[in-house]
């Protein structure tokens, strides 16, 4: 996912106070709705956490078991407030282009002379990255287990990304498909060597995983995942309704509801997007006028409906700004546009 045929700037003030400050602000209020979420049974239901692993998240949560990177979606255009899309806060990618191609493409171009001199860029990912690695070697365990689906050229690409990020900060690593994690007698995970799997960076769907064979053995595993099983309460589109009720008209957020509330119906031009969507499936746009865009998709079940917030358009396309975590400190952005309202794959 990468493009040279434009390029964006920015203002220092955009930067500092219209995406960087507000996405801390966010970050916060995500780790407070954390906390208050396990102590509540009906938000887990709402959120779609199946009751088995409610002590598995809690457990989480309450041992500190550290996050590592997540990206917040804003629409922005320099006008207004930035205001929260979602949070991509368990499985983010286009985090290779973010952190390394747009870097070596800023000093490439002051190099060539295209950039004025002094031109800066926000962006601290791949320093954070190796930091924060640094900080999740458990005990004396120093090796770092990477899976993804083993057929997808983005989330491959990605694993080894962080693996590379790992093994700067000092980590083995092992890299294998999600499908060839085995599980023992006594229900701990292991590679294909049969080594067990102390710490595993999972670019896998918490809810996903949740509904699976393996899912069972989760809770008693003994291994850390990366993201930690608390991360499962944000990765759902259902987190924006609740953000909502959480801080009303807070000046980056946009009006959310789930579908069967009420007051889902008070709302003009509007997003409907199923709880777990991914990469833009399943997503329709309402305006007043009864115009609809919408994408296919496989997936359904519970979903909400959100204030619709026009993206930035320059030369026709909409871009959505990727505003990037690292353990859950603001670290850079990066930007994805698409032709349509509706930023898909």
């Amino acid at each position: 996912y990468w493009d040279e045929t434009v390029a964006w700037s920015f203002t220092l003030r955009e930067i500092e106070d219209d995406l960087e400050t507000p996405t801390g602000e966010l970050e916060q209020m995500c780790l407070a709705f954390v906390g208050e979420a396990l102590k509540r049974e009906p938000i887990l239901r709402k959120l779609d956490i199946p009751d088995a692993y409610w002590g598995f998240l809690r457990d989480s949560w309450n041992r500190g078991d550290r996050n590592l990177y997540g990206r917040f979606d804003l629409a922005y255009d320099g006008t207004g407030p930035a205001k929260l899309l979602e949070y991509n806060a368990d499985t983010p990618t286009s985090l290779f282009e973010a952190a390394v191609f747009q870097w070596t493409w800023l000093e490439d171009q002051m190099a060539a002379g295209r950039l004025p001199e002094g031109s800066d860029q926000f962006n601290s990912l791949h320093e954070r990255l190796v930091e924060a690695l640094k900080g999740l070697r458990r005990g004396e365990h120093y090796r770092l287990h990477l899976a993804a689906v083993a057929d997808s050229i983005e989330d491959k690409a990605t694993v080894a990304y962080m693996a590379d990020c790992a093994r700067q900060a000092g980590l083995q690593t092992t890299e294998l498909a999600i499908s060839d994690i085995g599980v023992t007698a006594a229900g701990g995970f292991t590679d294909l060597q049969d080594n067990p799997i102390h710490v595993l960076f999972k670019l896998y769907p918490w809810e996903w995983l949740f509904r699976e064979e393996f899912g069972r053995h989760l809770p008693k595993a003994q291994t850390q995942f990366i993201e930690p099983p608390w991360k499962a309460l944000l990765s759902t589109k259902g987190l924006m309704p609740m953000l909502w009720d959480m801080a009303p008209n807070h000046p980056n957020l946009l009006p959310c509801f789930f579908t069967d509330d009420p007051r889902a119906n008070t709302l003009g031009d509007r997003v409907e997007k199923p709880l777990h969507s991914r990469e833009g499936a399943n997503i329709r746009v309402i305006r007043a006028g009864g115009a609809v865009e919408s994408t296919p998709g496989d997936y359904g079940g519970p979903a909400i409906v959100q204030a619709l917030a026009p993206t930035a358009r320059f030369e026709g396309g909409h871009a959505v700004i990727g505003s990037w975590l690292v353990a859950s400190q603001p670290a850079g952005i990066g930007i994805r546009e698409d032709a349509g309202a509706i930023t898909r794959d």
